[in-house]
């Protein structure tokens, strides 16, 4: 570690993603005083800006999980939030659609799996009801989910910086965090950038995303057998050319390791495709306009008139997965003193989907375990 001086603060966020926005907002709301540090120029440039911006009802994870749970306490807190502060947004609904008898026979265990995780309004569809609301739809059933919408994710992070900082939360981008270590009292860290700086914090929380096992090694004194492997899910995006078919989301009955090919909606109403999923060993979102081929097989199965050439490469997210490929689905993981008896640390790990939707929630969580 530099020698230095280390300028003793209360609480440092490392990341300024949607999750660790969420976080320095939770926490400046509770009095604490909050530097927020990241390494890129600015606010959500990673995951947080490369997702479909799905607002998530809270469907598929499995019951009692902490996916489950912060998806749907965090989607209801995220459209009150919206409303709140005009964060651009739409309730629009979403359509889980079966093409074949066997994937509408999922249909039912679907809908009860996300009943059980208390979701509302869910309502399964005949082929013609399905087919009336979205009369470019072709499907065998539909299961109806009304609480899914959008949300204009910029604008979200936005407003969740403006909180945060008008309640005393400070920012320090271009700040990579390079070396950390546990001391009495906090855990200090070295920050390099343009405008290096040694802090000594009584709560430090790694909301890195897809860097945040890596961080976690960097930090003297964190028990190096608590924290995961980072593995890497590309998702690949396509944009369609002219306006969308539909008016709701419409996702395909899921697929291992992913929900489908589904077609989404932004606030601008350009509709894409995607995301798929593709294993790969380092970060990289470069989008290989190859891929669209396997894209127009499975749109046509619910959407037979998407016409050749209508799909344009558009973006690639990467889900920060604590899991490898064929594993049982990862759970999203906060880890504070309890699990790694570190006082004061609190990581997050493997915040992907449905993470956006689930902020306000995980941010909650993350304040009440910072008081304990």
């Amino acid at each position: 570690m530099s020698s230095s001086p280390f300028e003793t603060v209360d609480c440092v966020v490392i990341g300024a993603g949607v999750v660790g926005l969420a976080v320095a907002r939770a926490l400046a709301l509770a009095g604490r005083d909050v530097i927020v540090v990241e390494a890129a120029e600015g606010i959500g440039t990673e995951t947080s800006s490369r997702n479909s911006e799905v607002i998530h009802a809270g469907i598929y994870y499995p019951k009692g999980s902490l996916m489950a749970r912060a998806c749907v306490a965090g989607r209801r807190m995220l459209y009150a939030y919206c409303g709140e502060h005009g964060v651009p947004h739409l309730n629009c609904g979403k359509l889980i659609v079966a093409t074949n008898d066997a994937e509408s026979a999922k249909l039912a265990e679907i809908k009860g799996r996300a009943e059980a995780n208390g979701v509302e309004g869910m309502r399964l569809l005949t082929a013609g009801e399905a087919m009336a609301i979205e009369p470019n739809l072709q499907c065998t059933a539909a299961l109806l989910s009304p609480s899914t919408g959008i949300v204009d994710s910029h604008s979200y992070m936005l407003a969740l910086q403006g909180d945060a900082e008008g309640h005393g939360a400070m920012f320090a981008f271009h700040s990579p965090v390079r070396q950390g270590r546990v001391v009495e009292g906090g855990i200090e860290i070295e920050v390099g950038g343009t405008e290096p700086m040694n802090l000594r914090c009584r709560l430090l929380v790694n909301s890195a995303g897809l860097h945040a096992p890596t961080l976690a090694k960097k930090i003297a004194g964190m028990p190096s057998d608590r924290i995961p492997t980072a593995y890497y899910a590309k998702g690949n995006y396509f944009t369609l050319t002219g306006r969308s078919p539909f008016s709701r989301l419409i996702y395909p009955v899921p697929v291992p390791g992913g929900l489908g090919v589904h077609i989404t909606v932004d606030m601008g109403g350009q509709a894409k495709f995607g995301p798929d999923v593709e294993w790969i060993d380092g970060i990289d979102y470069t989008v290989d306009p190859h891929r669209a081929d396997k894209f127009y097989a499975a749109v046509r199965r619910y959407w037979p008139g998407l016409k050749d050439g209508a799909l344009q490469p558009g973006y690639a997210g990467i889900r920060p997965k604590t899991v490898p490929q064929g594993a049982p689905a990862q759970d999203f993981v906060i880890q504070g003193p309890a699990e790694h008896g570190v006082p004061g640390l609190i990581n997050l790990f493997g915040i992907e989907s449905p993470g956006l939707t689930a902020s306000l929630a995980l941010a909650e969580q993350v304040r009440d375990i910072a008081t304990t």
